[in-house]
């Protein structure tokens, strides 16, 4: 589990593919990994991967087919940002929310507004997972924990303040952009139970 704070940006060095998979080697930037071991959960781009081979402030990960397809991870190249967590520790604070690491669709950025100091930005996600987004709810976008501002359809908004935009990934995104959108548990947990009870 992660919470959706991001901890640094990271780099991706180097993508090596291995039959359909992939294993990428990251540059962890300013995310100390003393406390990481090979087999520990590390979120990149709001992906929870699994950490391998951590040497010199890089760490490797494999990445299956079905995370390819699913997540900006499958586009991306040597040389691109990506924002980082570790794994959620039991005495850690909650600052964003629970946040699984599993990418549910990729959206797009349709639409960067200046508010003040703060940005308004404006994405778009497949009809399949719309309905999980609520105004004020909560979303994580490239591993971000995100309030929705505004729901339009399968259109939404968030307010993204200057420190966000610093330390995280959006800085280098621009309108057209694709990014990895996690809807909120407990949305996708109250459907099910809602679904189940009707069947009953």
């Amino acid at each position: 589990m992660f919470t959706g704070i991001i901890a640094a940006i990271g780099r991706v060095t180097a993508i090596e593919s291995i039959g359909a998979d992939r294993r990428y080697r990251i540059d962890a930037g300013a995310l100390d990994l003393a406390d990481v071991s090979d087999g520990d959960s590390i979120a990149v781009g709001g992906c929870c991967l699994t950490a391998l081979d951590i040497a010199d402030g890089q760490f490797s990960a494999d990445v299956s087919v079905e995370t390819l397809r699913l997540t900006t991870l499958g586009d991306a190249v040597v040389g691109d940002q990506v924002n980082l967590e570790k794994a959620l520790r039991l005495a850690d604070r909650l600052g964003g929310h629970l946040v699984s690491g599993h990418i549910d669709e990729t959206g797009k950025v349709i639409a960067i507004n200046h508010d003040a100091r703060s940005q308004r930005w404006t994405f778009e996600v497949p009809q399949r997972i719309a309905k999980y987004i609520a105004q004020k709810g909560s979303v994580c976008i490239d591993g971000v924990s995100l309030t929705v501002n505004e729901v339009d359809g399968a259109r939404f908004g968030v307010n993204l303040i200057p420190h966000t935009q610093i330390v995280t990934t959006f800085g280098e995104r621009r309108v057209g952009d694709s990014v990895n959108i996690e809807v909120d548990l407990i949305a996708r947990y109250a459907e099910r139970l809602a679904s189940a009870g009707s069947e009953t």
